[in-house]
């Protein structure tokens, strides 16, 4: 998939790739929702063994929608701040996401997918808010730095639900090739 370059691309694409999602959560086994999630040493970033199960996977996404949902509402009002809260840059998230990780431990699985469809809910009423101008013109807004306020939602929507899908494709793959029918 391109990435958009239109509200209206990044408005279906984040809407398509949520009910892709949501079609492949549901049709989840018992077993796959409840095996630990257990991936190869071959997968080296870190989140492949920071998250352990579905619940982590979705709280992880609603997290990062609460960062950009913060972030903008912040900017808007006339308070500069970057998009990832003090102490953490670009090159220290990963801290941060073990933080997020933490923070949810013991959230359930059913809160976790609501706490994610709320999130995406506001996500994607206030990207409505916004022109195609604002969101992919380069310098629309001085606090989005060099890139554009679409690429922002467009990694907080549709390019993390791609990444989600994929996690939770590999853990039904292992899954079935521990136990194959």
């Amino acid at each position: 998939m391109s990435r958009p370059t239109t509200k209206t691309e990044l408005l279906n694409a984040a809407d398509k790739n949520w009910k892709k999602l949501n079609t492949l959560i549901a049709s989840l086994t018992e077993e796959e929702l409840t095996t630990p999630f257990a991936f190869p040493e071959s997968k080296k970033e870190a989140h492949w063994k920071r998250d352990r199960n579905l619940r982590d996977v979705l709280v992880h996404l609603h997290e990062w929608h609460e960062l950009l949902l913060r972030w903008i509402a912040a900017n808007r009002a006339g308070e500069s701040k970057p998009f990832l809260p003090a102490p953490y840059n670009w090159k220290t998230y990963g801290l941060m996401n073990v933080v997020l990780w933490q923070k949810h431990q013991n959230t359930s699985l059913e809160a976790a997918k609501r706490l994610l469809a709320d999130s995406h809910a506001k996500i994607m009423r206030l990207a409505q808010e916004f022109s195609d101008e604002e969101l992919f013109q380069r310098g629309a807004f001085p606090w989005v730095g060099g890139s554009t306020l679409g690429s922002y939602f467009t990694s907080n929507t549709a390019s993390h639900y791609e990444w989600a899908m994929k996690k939770l494709k590999a853990h039904v793959k292992n899954c079935r090739e521990k136990n194959p029918e």
